[in-house]
């Protein structure tokens, strides 16, 4: 009898096996990616499976069924919100502008402000300003949040908010906060706060799926200020922590309609982690300083293109003089690569700035198996000296900049949630390009012979690194 059994249970993890592989080859991301599930389901299902239920799944396909019953609610809570923003919008003539719309789903509008944090001190004192002057609500999500010195300076600003009458909601990603603890959550909960986990494997169908994380930053108060950008709560994000010393990051605050946009994210994945459909103001009010264009491009795994990697190729196609991208994180999937190597060749300054320091390991090593060929090509790489690099921007030509949460690796483009302010603005252009200078002059150039020195050990590392690439 127990062989039987054994015998049926074998049986009945080939057949999952067989119909995983199926899966696999209709949706795997690449064709390896494809080739290397369908041969270890198929022969080894016992050991594939379970790494494929947390690792192999290309869409969060929980969220894209309930994002169908959203677009059902969302017409009826925002009743009236596309024509209260119908006048704030540009009519964006430009097809280069028209196709960064269509990939966020949301139209770029007029009348905003974008101002430019620099560092934890600036970004910090702004956002707790604006906390402290909220009204009505506050939406905020990180992907960390730490218990730390930085931690309860933020939470001793919400439970104030909420205590004062303010409305208070507050969203975390579960894996990037892991260590955060019921402590810290009770005492929002205490004062009135609204919190919730992201809740990524919510429900027993998506248990396994610990792969797709909640990567934005988001904060909106009162429905007309925003802030976005690379920043989550630590102290390290301070530059308090020795291990990575200063730390250079960039964030963004935002006045203006485009407020609404980091709004109808957040929105979203509060109904997704809560089932709740929350009331909001969604009129729009122009900035009362500078009138700025923005669109605001939310990406994951649930959307039907990939957004985060083709908005980075529509800025490196779009580029004609000038592309600088800063990302603590650089292990582009191949057609970034070759778009990159393309832009160089056709006579764009194309530099990447990355992190002299490692954060994470496999990342850093991975990039060392295709930079000598993006050297060849002219792309130019840099290293940043005095600390840790974490800022996620991109400069176009001097007519448009991008600032969010998207790093140039795998992860970022198919499996986190992510989000970018797009600003086609020479004036905002022209502030990131002078924030940068300064970056590259704090940064050394990467050679090629530097990097072909390297020993033999070296290269083999970095190339079985970087085939780990798609799960980093």
């Amino acid at each position: 009898m127990t062989s039987w059994l054994f015998g049926l249970l074998i049986l009945a993890m080939h057949l999952l096996g067989m119909l995983s592989a199926v899966q696999a080859l209709m949706s795997a991301r690449t064709s390896q990616g494809a080739i290397a599930w369908i041969l270890s389901l198929v022969t080894v299902p016992y050991l594939a499976l379970p790494a494929y239920w947390v690792f192999g799944r290309p869409r969060f396909y929980g969220y894209v069924s309930a994002r169908g019953e959203r677009d059902t609610v969302l017409r009826r809570v925002l009743d009236g919100y596309r024509e209260r923003v119908a006048p704030y919008t540009t009519g964006a003539r430009e097809a280069d502008v028209r196709a960064v719309e269509k990939l966020a789903m949301m139209p770029m509008t007029r009348g905003n402000q974008a101002e430019l944090l620099i560092d934890g001190e600036a970004t910090f004192e702004s956002l707790f300003a604006g906390l402290d002057a909220a009204e009505d609500y506050i939406l905020i999500q990180f992907f960390i949040v730490r218990d730390d010195d930085l931690g309860r300076r933020l939470s001793e600003r919400l439970c104030a908010a909420a205590e004062r009458g303010v409305w208070v909601r507050f969203l975390y990603d579960e894996i990037g906060s892991h260590a955060l603890p019921e402590r810290y959550l009770k005492a929002l909960r205490e004062a009135g706060v609204e919190v919730s986990a992201f809740h990524s494997s919510r429900g027993f169908r998506h248990r396994f799926q610990l792969n797709f994380r909640n990567h934005r930053k988001i904060v909106v108060v009162d429905g007309h200020q925003g802030w976005v950008g690379g920043f989550n709560v630590g102290v390290e994000y301070l530059g308090w922590k020795a291990r990575h010393g200063h730390w250079r990051d960039t964030h963004l605050k935002l006045v203006g309609p485009s407020v609404l946009g980091l709004q109808e994210a957040f929105w979203e994945d509060w109904h997704w982690a809560t089932g709740e459909v929350v009331r909001l103001d969604w009129q729009p009010r122009e900035s009362a300083g500078a009138s700025q264009n923005v669109v605001i491009v939310p990406s994951g795994p649930a959307d039907p293109q990939e957004t985060a990697s083709l908005l980075v190729q529509h800025a490196i196609h779009r580029a004609r003089e000038r592309l600088w991208i800063t990302s603590p994180y650089f292990v582009p999937d191949h057609s970034v690569q070759d778009a990159l190597r393309l832009a160089a060749m056709r006579g764009v300054d194309v530099r990447i700035m990355m992190p002299e320091r490692p954060d994470h390991l496999l990342v850093f090593l991975s990039a060392f198996s295709f930079l000598p060929d993006m050297l060849r090509a002219g792309v130019k790489v840099y290293r940043y000296q005095p600390g840790f690099l974490h800022q996620k921007v991109i400069l176009i030509d001097e007519a448009a900049a991008c600032v969010g949460t998207v790093n140039l690796d795998n992860r970022s483009f198919r499996l986190n949630f992510e989000i970018t302010a797009f600003v086609p603005d020479r004036g905002f252009a022209g502030e990131v390009e002078a924030m940068l200078l300064e970056d590259f002059a704090n940064c050394r150039e990467v050679s090629l012979e530097e990097i072909l020195a390297r020993p033999l050990w070296k290269k083999l590392i970095s190339r079985g690194a970087y085939l780990f690439a798609p799960v980093q």
